[in-house]
């Protein structure tokens, strides 16, 4: 008994998050992943690069790669629309913090939760794998589904977008820009 008595005398343990709109349907990514949020703006296409990948932008001289969720997640891939955007997270690369553009749909808000009030995600039923999923929280009556997007990019997956990104300069992305 005298441990429950504890645990409700400690202060509740917070999670803050990103909440967008993907396909329908809220997701969300812890706050502390996130760098910055942009409008959505035309990227540049890279050759010999995953389907999933849609091309680097420059971020004040940084090449930054840009990844659609849908495509990893099989969900209908569309155009960009105008409350679309860019969510730029860091991600951890053998050790390196790493920029790397999400396309989202829309952003919604960042909302604050206890921890205890994440729910596991279900076995079964699920259009993400599981184990892209920290876990599910309720928000104004919708569920939020917390992406883990360390598991969600794999060390070899960003591998594949890194490699030819590297190659690519910030000059060779405003030339290209200046062309579309």
């Amino acid at each position: 008994m005298a441990n429950s008595n504890q645990a409700a005398d400690q202060p509740h343990e917070k999670l803050q998050i990103l909440s967008f709109v993907l396909d329908g349907d809220s997701f969300g990514t812890e706050i502390s992943c996130i760098q910055e949020v942009l409008e959505y703006h035309k990227v540049t296409a890279v050759p010999r690069t995953p389907d999933y990948m849609l091309g680097v932008i420059n971020l004040r001289g940084q090449v930054v790669p840009v990844v659609d969720l849908r495509h990893i997640f099989h969900m209908e891939v569309t155009e960009p629309t105008i409350d679309s955007c860019i969510i730029i997270v860091k991600i951890i690369i053998e050790g390196e913090e790493t920029a790397l553009g999400v396309l989202a749909d829309r952003v919604k808000e960042v909302v604050e939760f206890n921890l205890d009030e994440v729910n596991p995600p279900p076995r079964i039923g699920n259009r993400v794998n599981s184990y892209f999923i920290q876990g599910m929280v309720q928000h104004d009556d919708e569920f939020i589904i917390l992406l883990q997007l360390e598991r969600v990019f794999s060390s070899e997956q960003l591998q594949d977008v890194l490699e030819p990104v590297e190659q690519i300069t910030v000059d060779e992305i405003s030339a290209s820009e200046k062309t579309q």
